[in-house]
C-alpha cells in the first residue's frame, strides 16, 4: 500500500516521519521541497505537485492550515480529485470545519473516495514523538481497513462516529481548552493580586480536588448522569465560595468576566430552588439552553471511563 502525505510543517513532519519509520511506502509533497529533506532520507519519494500524490497513493493523507486549503487541496484545479483513483481513501489531519468536510465528502462519495476527518490533538512533540489522540469520523468498516495506518502516527486512535463527528470532537477539546485557560487566568491574578506567590499558588492548586483529577472525569458521576441529588459539594456552599471570591476580586479591582457569567448562572439555579443540590446542577441550564438532553447511565459513564 503506497501512502500519500501532503503538509510537512510543524505537525505534518513527525506524523509523516513517522508512517516512513513504520515500513510505509511514502510519497510526500509540501509547498516547501526543503521540509521534505529528512523524509527523503529516511527513503520517501517526493511529489511535485498534489495531484502527483493523489495519483500515485493508495492512502493520502493531509495535514493542513485549514478549511480553505484542505477544500482546495481536494476539490481545486489539480487537487487531489483530480487524481486518485476509485477505492482509495483520504484521511484529513487539518482541525477543519465539521461542515466543509461534510461537502468535501459528498463529492468524494461520488467520485468513489472515502473521505475521513482525522484531526489530532498532542501539539508538535506529540506528532513527532507518536503521542496524539486522532479523533476518526467516517465509515465503520473502512476505518478499521486502514486503522493500522493511523496507529503509525497516534498512541490514541478513536473513532467518535459519521463524517465530521472528529472535527466536532476536536473542536468541543480545543473550546474547552481555551476556555478553561481564561478561568485560569483570572483565578491567578486574584490569587496573586492578594499576594500569594504563583509558584506557591500553583503548587496549592495542584494538591486540591480539581488540581488531583483529570479535569473531564469530574463531570462523570454528576453532569453526564444529571445525578445532582444527594449533592457532593451543594450549589450553595459552591455559591458563597465564588461570591467571597467575586468580593475578593472586587477590593483588589481584578477583572473575573468567566467568573460573573459563572455567578449569573448559579443565581437563576439558586432562583428555581436547586441550592440544594450538586454545585454542577447549573451546567443543566446550557443543556436547556441549547436544547440537548445529556443523560447517561452509571454503567455508560463506567464504560467510557474504563477505556482509558
Amino acid at each position: 500500500m503506497k501512502v500519500g502525505f501532503i503538509g510537512l510543517g510543524a505537525m505534518g513532519a513527525g506524523m509523516a516521519l513517522n508512517l516512513r519509520k513504520a515500513g510505509h511506502d511514502l510519497v510526500v509533497h509540501d509547498l516547501d521541497r526543503e521540509r521534505a529533506a529528512p523524509h527523503l532520507q529516511a527513503g520517501a519519494v517526493w511529489a511535485g505537485s498534489i495531484a502527483e500524490v493523489g495519483a500515485a497513493a493508495d492512502v493520502v493523507f493531509t495535514s493542513l492550515p485549514g478549511p480553505t486549503e484542505m477544500r482546495a487541496a481536494g476539490l481545486g484545479d489539480g487537487g487531489l480529485l483530480r487524481a486518485m483513483r476509485r477505492g482509495t481513501a483520504w484521511f484529513d489531519l487539518t482541525t477543519n470545519s465539521p461542515t466543509v468536510v461534510r461537502e468535501v465528502h459528498a463529492v468524494c462519495r461520488s467520485a468513489g473516495v472515502e473521505l475521513f476527518d482525522a484531526p489530532v490533538s498532542g501539539g508538535p512533540k506529540g506528532a513527532t514523538s507518536g503521542k496524539l489522540a486522532i479523533y476518526v469520523g467516517g465509515d465503520q468498516a473502512a476505518f478499521e481497513q486502514y486503522r493500522t495506518l493511523l496507529d503509525a502516527i497516534g498512541d490514541k486512535v478513536l473513532r467518535v462516529g459519521d463524517i465530521g463527528a472528529g472535527n466536532t470532537a476536536k473542536l468541543v477539546h480545543n473550546c474547552a481548552s481555551i476556555t478553561i485557560r481564561a478561568a485560569i487566568a483570572e483565578v491567578f491574578t486574584l490569587g496573586v493580586k492578594a499576594g500569594v506567590e504563583p509558584a506557591a499558588l500553583w503548587h496549592a492548586m495542584r494538591q486540591g480536588a480539581i488540581g488531583r483529577a483529570r479535569t473531564f472525569d469530574r463531570i462523570g458521576d454528576r453532569y453526564l448522569q444529571a445525578a445532582f441529588e444527594p449533592p457532593s459539594f451543594a450549589l450553595n456552599l459552591a455559591n458563597k465560595d465564588l461570591r467571597l471570591a467575586l468580593e475578593l476580586a472586587g477590593q483588589l479591582e481584578v477583572p473575573m468576566h468567566c467568573a460573573e457569567v459563572v455567578a449569573e448562572d448559579f443565581q437563576e439555579a439558586l432562583e428555581r430552588g436547586w441550592g440544594g443540590r450538586d454545585s454542577q446542577s447549573p451546567m443543566a441550564l446550557q443543556n436547556e439552553r441549547a436544547g440537548v438532553t445529556i443523560k447517561l447511565s452509571a454503567e455508560e459513564v463506567q464504560d467510557v471511563l474504563d477505556r482509558g
